[in-house]
């Protein structure tokens, strides 16, 4: 029998507590001593799969908590705090990895690139273009993306949606809310125009060209639904006219804004048809974050709802890479929204806000789409939940009140919105959800796509955490990490050799194919446990059209 400790993060989960057997199927792994090195990077899912409210809908791991007679079925992350966990587990040959082969095939599935066209040889854009990628931990993945072209007026459109519980309403969010903010941004006389159109029944123009996956679809039985919510929208804003220029910040505010509510407003009227009817409830009782990107010429604008993250990778003048945060979280963590949350609520609930860094003691996005039930009064969620379908009346979490619930709405989509002017350094820029920023610090991101897409590699020395190393080991990691270097262009997109880091490094801060090849054969109902789903995007900038666009400002 070997002792072996295993190292976790305080924010991380040790594979196998005593709280939680481990499944016959992993016990292969205990024995070969293996599972020590998935250990060490194993961090506890934010969501479970509820794409749909069934009777699983009041398991959601990470976004919400319930209290009492739903507490067993939740586990905050703060019960699994360990610094290091020490168990016995006996040494056998057996040994079941993924080949590279297979590993790359998994991280590759939803890989999408896109290049900006040039136009008489030269990219006119201040975009070079972008690389996206998903690694589920939910099956379904409850994340999603979203990239599109403003065809009307200038720009570029780019977000990630993390839902929770369930996928419904991110996949909702990534199909509507680039047209309502393509919307909010048109000018009054091409509002009219497209009114016009549809008016006499003669072809719309084009608002958007869409940049997708294949798996990246849209709900075809919602569109008209969505169509007539969206046409009611320009048509206020038509009889709103005011003639002034649209503010891009007041546009992507007001865009979030009303998306929200005609998510909330579509649930409350209903809908004929049984299956949209339901559809239209799924989405308003689950909820998403949202982290968008527009970017037009050198103004970049970010409008963050939620704990997603925008990051600016900087290229030093000693070609080193530094991280600048773009978007701030809405949670427990930022003083600055707890008080705003308080701010909005009587003085006697102060107490009962927050409670477990969790909104109402639930919820732990401070901001999201949907989650109707922190916006509706308990009267109107009465009034739905009973007068819809069996499978929303019949379900438990549905029905289920927060505790301390005096004054809706308690929870918002407003996001916040941060401009930055490009500069000739800033040379991408990265959209992910938290299942990277909970595995990966943003300086080492910075560094790592860096890199990448230079191809200049600044080495750190090795790191080993306090662990006794002898010369030989010592001689391994490098030789190991000249290796890993050799093949770093194994991957043709930035956001999956991202991925493959935040799942696959070890210790020493390099990818580990046992660890890569472990982390990824966890099977579904495990690897929820382990990890949250990943969405990333990283926009490559065109340095040279961002330093002809300030000459031209000087």
């Amino acid at each position: 029998m070997l002792r072996i400790a295993i190292p976790v993060r305080s924010s991380r989960l040790p594979l196998l507590s005593d709280a939680m057997p481990a499944p016959a199927h992993l016990f292969p792994l205990i024995r070969n001593c293996e599972i020590s090195r998935i250990g060490s990077t194993a961090c506890y899912c934010h969501h479970r799969h509820l794409c749909c409210l069934s009777s699983h809908f009041a398991h959601s791991h990470f976004r919400y908590a319930p209290q009492k007679k739903f507490a067993a079925l939740y586990r905050p992350k703060e019960h699994f705090n360990h610094f290091v966990h020490t168990r016995d587990y006996a040494s056998t040959p057996q040994r079941f990895y993924l080949t590279p082969p297979q590993v790359n095939s998994i991280l590759k599935a939803n890989e999408y690139s896109f290049k900006v066209p040039e136009f008489d040889g030269k990219n006119v854009s201040s975009v070079l273009g972008f690389d996206s990628n998903q690694l589920p931990a939910n099956a379904p993945i409850e994340d999603r993306r979203s990239a599109a072209t403003c065809l009307q007026t200038r720009g570029m459109l780019l977000g990630v949606f993390d839902g929770h519980a369930g996928c419904a309403c991110a996949q909702a969010v990534s199909e509507r809310l680039f047209y309502y903010i393509a919307v909010s941004l048109l000018p009054h006389e091409t509002l009219l125009e497209i009114e016009n159109a549809v008016e006499s029944g003669r072809a719309l123009l084009p608002i958007l060209q869409w940049h997708k996956h294949p798996n990246d679809y849209f709900s075809k039985e919602a569109s008209k639904l969505y169509f007539n919510s969206l046409r009611t929208y320009w048509q206020e804003l038509i009889d709103l006219n005011s003639g002034e220029t649209t503010d891009v910040r007041e546009a992507l505010i007001n865009a979030f804004k009303r998306l929200d509510n005609d998510i909330s407003l579509e649930a409350q009227v209903g809908d004929p048809n049984s299956f949209l009817n339901y559809l239209v409830l799924r989405v308003a009782f689950s909820g998403a974050t949202a982290c968008v990107a527009h970017v037009d010429g050198i103004d970049l604008h970010i409008a963050n709802t939620g704990d997603s993250r925008a990051m600016l990778g900087v290229q030093e003048e000693d070609g080193s890479w530094s991280a600048v945060n773009l978007s701030y979280d809405h949670n427990a963590q930022n003083e600055r929204e707890v008080e705003r949350v308080k701010m909005e609520h009587p003085k006697s609930e102060e107490k009962s806000l927050v409670k477990q860094d969790r909104l109402l003691g639930l919820l732990m996005p401070f901001r999201a789409f949907g989650d109707v039930k922190f916006k509706w009064s308990i009267e109107l969620q009465k009034r739905v939940v009973e007068s819809g379908p069996d499978q929303l009346n019949d379900n438990e979490y549905t029905k289920f009140i927060p505790p301390n619930y005096f004054t809706p709405p308690y929870l918002t989509a407003e996001p916040e919105v941060i401009h930055h002017k490009l500069r000739p350094q800033d040379k991408f820029l990265v959209l992910a959800t938290d299942g990277l920023w909970e595995t990966m610090h943003r300086q080492d991101v910075a560094r790592i796509v860096g890199e990448y897409l230079t191809g200049v590699h600044h080495q750190q020395p090795i790191a080993v955490g306090g662990y006794k190393v002898t010369l030989g080991q010592m001689h391994g990691l490098l030789t190991e990490r000249r290796a890993k270097i050799s093949s770093v262009f194994e991957d043709q997109n930035a956001a999956t050799h991202l991925i493959r880091h935040a799942v696959g490094n070890n210790e020493f801060g390099t990818v580990d194919h046992e660890r890569l090849s472990k982390m990824l054969s966890l099977p579904e109902e495990l690897a929820r446990m382990y990890r949250d789903d990943i969405t990333i995007i990283v926009v490559q900038f065109n340095s040279h059209v961002i330093g002809a666009y300030q000459d031209e400002e000087l």
